[in-house]
């Protein structure tokens, strides 16, 4: 599927109103956050597209999903903590998971 930035943009502003972000008083707009971000994803698959294997590809994007979703959980983490909270880590990584998933 041939998508375009701003179509991307769209779709990551639409996923992020089901989780919504807190951009608090962060000097930056989010929409221009969101473009800035997305530019720089699809330069960077480009990049790796032409060089890369269809599987060497999934598994980098794997492994970039999985580098920003701990770096995400340890700063939630740590900004609980910090207002003191108690850590409840089902809780923390739930919006990680498969929804109705259970182990």
């Amino acid at each position: 599927m041939e998508v375009s930035t701003e179509m991307l943009v769209d779709m990551l502003r639409e996923v992020e109103a089901e989780d919504p972000i807190d951009y608090a008083d962060l000097p930056f707009g989010e929409q221009e956050l969101r473009r800035l971000i997305v530019s720089s994803l699809v330069e960077r698959h480009h990049a790796v597209e032409t060089g890369m294997s269809h599987s060497d590809v999934h598994a980098l994007y794997l492994l970039s999903t999985a580098k920003l979703v701990l770096e995400n959980t340890v700063l939630h983490a740590r900004l609980l903590l910090m207002q003191g909270h108690r850590l409840d880590m089902e809780a923390l990584l739930a919006p990680f998971t498969l929804k109705g998933k259970r182990d």
